[in-house]
Formats: structure tokens, sequence, C-alpha cells
């Protein structure tokens, strides 16, 4: 996940453009290996196996190696062998602008120390995707705020990221995320969350966009915006918050209910509370998620 948010840090530097970023990202993820396939491939689990760990990740918000061990299936050792196999996508990102020549070795070098420091990350951290790694960036990403961001909204926010990545693919770019009191919907599919504090939670694309997502997202080629399509959709949403409630669950022992998803239909929503707007942008187009500032109930 350090390749998308280095990716937006270019962005927002000048150093790239959306198109050289996109296609740049899409060559590093041909190229990047999951965890399942080279354990296939080293021969320690088998195809089954496989799925049936990823499945889990869809009811539980862990790493592939963290369920794999506690399933059995690996060691720790074989999956600290197997990461050491892959290249670290923060890296492979510069090199592929590296290879396009738009950027070249001491620019690198020069921008990797400037995010270093912005960021407080060091080099260790590159293959060490942890959580707290990964809220850092969060916080460091929503500058817009005026206020902390809580410890919900943060946990909330680096999920979704994880989410787009585990069921809908890394080539994607987040642009910085800024508030909004109102905004045109394209389709438009919401949630929301109720208990110790409440949310409401957009997702919202085009119809072509939506098309692709939900071919990525239930892994069947979709070829019109139907109700399948939609259904896929509304799925994406409740499994993200449903997976969110569980992590609050788990790690605060607050218990917090889903309504169930609807479709927004009005052309123009309207915002009353501070609400964020941070778009996600992939090949196929440009994805919008929205979401209410939390409110303690």
């Amino acid at each position: 996940m350090y390749a998308q948010f280095f990716g937006n840090y270019l962005l927002s530097h000048g150093v790239i453009t959306e198109t050289q970023l996109l296609s740049a990202i899409q060559k590093k993820s041909a190229a990047h290996m999951k965890l399942g396939t080279l354990a296939i491939y080293a021969g320690y689990m088998t195809a089954n196996e496989v799925d049936q760990i990823v499945i889990m990740q869809t009811h539980q918000d862990a790493r592939f190696g963290e369920l794999a061990i506690k399933e059995g299936y690996l060691t720790e050792t074989q999956v600290t062998d197997l990461l050491k196999s892959q290249t670290p996508d923060f890296l492979q990102l510069g090199q592929t602008l590296m290879d396009e020549k738009i950027i070249d070795n001491q620019q690198l070098q020069s921008l990797i120390i400037d995010y270093q420091s912005e960021n407080e990350i060091y080099e260790e951290d590159y293959s060490n995707e942890t959580r707290e790694n990964i809220n850092h960036l969060v916080e460091n990403f929503f500058v817009i705020a005026e206020r902390s961001l809580s410890s919900f909204e943060v946990s909330f926010i680096r999920l979704l990221f994880t989410n787009l990545v585990r069921f809908i693919g890394d080539d994607f770019t987040p642009v910085s995320p800024y508030c909004c009191k109102e905004y045109p919907t394209n389709y438009c599919i919401s949630q929301r969350i109720n208990g110790h504090f409440s949310v409401r939670t957009y997702i919202d694309m085009p119809e072509t966009a939506c098309i692709e997502f939900a071919s990525r997202y239930v892994r069947e080629e979709f070829t019109a915006f139907d109700e399948y399509v939609q259904s896929s959709l509304e799925d994406f949403l409740n499994l993200h918050n449903g997976l969110f409630n569980v992590n609050i669950s788990n790690d605060y022992s607050i218990e917090l209910a889903l309504e169930p998803p609807q479709t927004e239909t009005d052309e123009l929503l309207t915002f009353q509370t501070e609400t964020f707007l941070l778009p996600i942008v992939y090949p196929f187009g440009t994805i919008h998620f929205i979401f209410e500032i939390f409110k303690s109930e």
C-alpha cells in the first residue's frame, strides 16, 4: 500500500501526471506476485487452501499470511521467505517510473528522502505494512482536517484502502481528500453505521466504472450495468462496513449496527454535517468515497 501513498505524493507535488502514475501503477501491479500465488508455486499451499484464505479475508481484517499461519497452512518462516521473494511495491513503483524515463535515479533518491522526512517512514518499514505504519500515513494524508482524526476514523480509512487492494486491485492512486457540502451523484450507494457513534458512508461512480468494479469484485466478467452489478457494489460497501464493525468490536469492545445499503436517487446530495470526499482513481474510472464525520450518540 506504500506505493499508493507514494504515488499520491508524486502527483500532489507535480512530479508526474495522473496518466503517467496510472500507467506505472498498472505495470507495477502486473509484475507484483501475491503471497497466495507464491505459496502455490513453492508447494506450501494448494489452490483450494489459498481460496479458503481469500474467502476468510471477507470476514476478517487480516493479511493473507496471518490467516495462513493461523490455519496451519504456512509457518512464520515460510511467510517470511515468501515475502522476501517479493520486491516492495514502493520500490517497484519507483523502478517502473525510472524504466519509463519519467524520473531518474537521482530524482528518485531525493523524492524518497523527502517523502521519508514528511511521513516519518524509514527504510525498514517499507516491507512491514503494519496497522501502525499505515495509520500514520492516513493521518498525514488527511491534513485537510482542522482537528486530528479520531482513532475510529483512521481505522475506517485504513481499512478502506486495505479492502480496495484485497478485493478490487492495487492499481489505484488516492487523490487528496477535501471537505464536501454537496455532491452530484452518478450511481451512488450509501449505508449508515449506528451505535456508540454514527456515520453514513457513500460510494459513487459512473455506470461504466461500476461494471468494471463489480467484475473485479466478484471475479466475473460483467458487460452491462444491471442488477448484478448494482448488488455487487452494495455487497462491497456492506462488506467494508461490516469488517469495520468487527474491528471496532475486537479492538474497543464496542458493538455497532449496520442499516441495509440503499441507492441514493437524488441527483444532488447535500450534507449538513462535516463530510469528506475521497477520490480513488483506477484505470477504469474514478470512485468517490464519501463519509460523514463520526458523531458520538
